[in-house]
């Protein structure tokens, strides 16, 4: 999927890479005139009775080559490179499109160090390849055909051939070395996702770290896997240091046979001092190009390997799957689950079993149960983050796999229980980036999920920047701002994932009363581990084990007598 992404740009751009490609043609042509010119030049100064406007006509012919040679590279650097910097950009967005379409299960498997070096290193060793490493092997090649042409027009093929005798050794060698070189960027790009990794894991973790005084032990983890990028990056370059001594030596051994055997023809008068300078000329002319090709083979072998890095990536479908119907119309909100039975994937530990419950438009049910019982697995099947078998949940009487994906959770307000605010204002984690609300659809949200006063007591009000995940405001407050989140979009369904366990129960209880005020016809869904959070709901499942254990309202379940029971009396003492 990543060629196919990488062959769709080209195809896209393919005007703008042509014009690039004969610019860049141009440009090798031209630059390979200078030699003749300067040959030319030198034989004319050779002339007893030289005429000064042959000299002058070929200084004008110098400065046009420079002036040619300046803005036809411009031209091309501009469409060929620009072209690299905008693979980047789209090769990234399509990157990051593909992340928001992956399931929770794939980044449960995946390191979050390693997304971000496919993201930047992968990337831009990608933008590389199809960039400064495209246009250096075309203008190299171009320059070194031009040239070769024009040594064996100037002097004759046989000291052409001889001369270049070591270059095919150098590219023999180098394509061997760029094998090698593609197997140990692999392994730098390996040691760079673990060592973002360990960082990102530090900074979120700073708090606990300091806590457990573990920042020495952090440090020389850090160390080690410094060490062993250090290693790798070094075994690398290791096996790239061999390129540029073997082609100084191999370019060294073409001069001295063209000193010696050019030499002679001109001491000779074989051919002139001018030709010989020429044939000079279009040697180091060549020079250049043999010598990127091995910064050439190593951009490409990188770019490879880290183009079959990406392919892995993008070739991993989304495990959600949408139905043929996508329905596109609105939930309501009457929930209906027949017979559900779920286990998460490669997990032979059955999660929920056989779960049957109607909840009907506008009543609220609150779901109790011990850590692990499965309340959490039953709403992300809900919001179906995992596929779900067809007539085991349905809304409105339309099974869930015939709804539009984004359709479905479109309907739904969730605050789970893992609260994530965002390194921006306040409003702006209120109204999730959206301009759609307005100013007192947010201070309303605020209201009924009772953060409003924290929020202006804050010196900038609902303009203050929270730190990243939030840092610099407490457990409640956070759990507030994200059920404002979850009300300013007024949804059908809301589901709050223990989002009160943060809170007081003073304030517990008076959100509680205003979403009762607020969420009149609408389906609500409270999770929790207080009792104290869904005493007041129209209907009450206890989960034990992944199965309902018990269900019904809060008198009925007490007067039950089971683990309902126990745990109200548990909470009742404790308070």
């Amino acid at each position: 999927m990543g060629k196919k992404i990488l062959i769709n740009f080209i195809k896209e751009h393919l005007v703008s890479y042509s014009i690039g490609i004969v610019f860049m043609l141009l440009t090798s042509y031209i630059q390979t005139l200078f030699p003749k010119v300067l040959g030319n030049t030198i034989d004319i100064l050779k002339v007893n009775n030289f005429n000064p406007k042959s000299v002058y006509l070929n200084l004008v012919y110098i400065v046009l080559i420079a002036v040619g040679t300046f803005a036809s590279t411009y031209a091309w650097r501009n469409l060929i490179i620009g072209n690299g910097r905008t693979l980047e950009c789209y090769l990234r967005e399509k990157l990051f499109d593909h992340f928001q379409k992956l399931s929770p299960e794939f980044y449960n498997k995946r390191k979050t160090g390693d997304l971000i070096a496919y993201a930047i290193n992968d990337i831009n060793a990608v933008r590389m390849t199809f960039g400064p490493a495209t246009s250096m092997a075309i203008k190299g090649i171009v320059i070194c055909v031009i040239s070769v042409y024009s040594m064996a027009k100037t002097i004759n093929w046989g000291l052409t051939i001889l001369v270049l005798v070591p270059i095919p050794i150098i590219i023999f060698v180098m394509f061997h070395i760029g094998k090698i070189v593609r197997k140990r960027f692999k392994k730098v790009q390996e040691s760079f996702a673990a060592i973002s990794d360990r960082v990102q894991e530090n900074i979120s973790g700073i708090r606990v770290i300091k806590a457990y005084v573990q920042e020495e032990d952090e440090v020389k983890k850090f160390e080690e896997l410094n060490e062993q990028m250090v290693e790798s990056n070094l075994k690398m370059v290791g096996i790239s240091a061999y390129v540029a001594p073997l082609i100084e030596l191999c370019f060294s051994i073409s001069f001295v046979l063209n000193l010696i055997i050019g030499g002679n023809m001109a001491l000779e008068d074989k051919i002139s001092l001018g030709q010989f300078i020429a044939f000079n000329g279009y040697l180091t002319m060549i020079m250049a190009p043999i010598i990127s090709i091995g910064r050439i083979i190593t951009i490409v072998q990188r770019g490879m390997a880290s183009l079959g890095r990406l392919n892995e990536i993008f070739n991993v479908n989304p495990e959600i799957k949408e139905g043929d119907n996508l329905i596109k119309a609105p939930i309501k909100g009457t929930i209906e689950i027949k017979n559900l039975s779920f286990s998460y994937p490669n997990s032979k530990e059955i999660a929920l079993r056989d779960i049957n419950l109607i909840i009907p438009q506008g009543h609220t049910l609150g779901i109790i149960g011990k850590t692990g019982s499965g309340k959490s697995t039953l709403i992300n099947l809900l919001l179906k983050m995992y596929n779900v078998s067809n007539e085991k949940i349905l809304f409105d009487g339309i099974d869930i796999n015939d709804y539009e994906l984004n359709t479905l959770r479109d309907s739904f307000g969730f605050v789970p229980q893992e609260n994530f605010l965002f390194n921006a204002s306040v409003s702006d984690n209120i109204k999730f980036f959206k301009d759609t609300y307005s100013k007192d659809e947010m201070i309303n949200a605020a209201q009924n999920s009772c953060i409003y006063e924290s929020i202006m007591g804050l010196p900038k009000g609902f303009d203050e920047i929270l730190g990243e995940r939030g840092v610099n405001i407490s457990g409640g407050q956070k759990q507030r701002i994200s059920i404002a989140r979850a009300l300013i979009k007024n949804p059908q369904i809301l589901i709050l994932d223990d989002s009160l366990s943060a809170v007081d129960t003073i304030t517990e209880k008076q959100i509680l009363k205003n979403l009762k005020t607020i969420r009149k016809n609408k389906t609500t869904i409270i999770i929790a581990h207080r009792i104290s959070a869904v005493i007041d709901a129209d209907e009450i499942i206890v989960l034990d084990k992944g199965k309902i254990l018990e269900r019904g309202t809060h008198l009925e379940l007490v007067k039950k007598g089971g683990l309902y029971y126990d745990i109200h009396n548990a909470q009742s003492q404790n308070s």
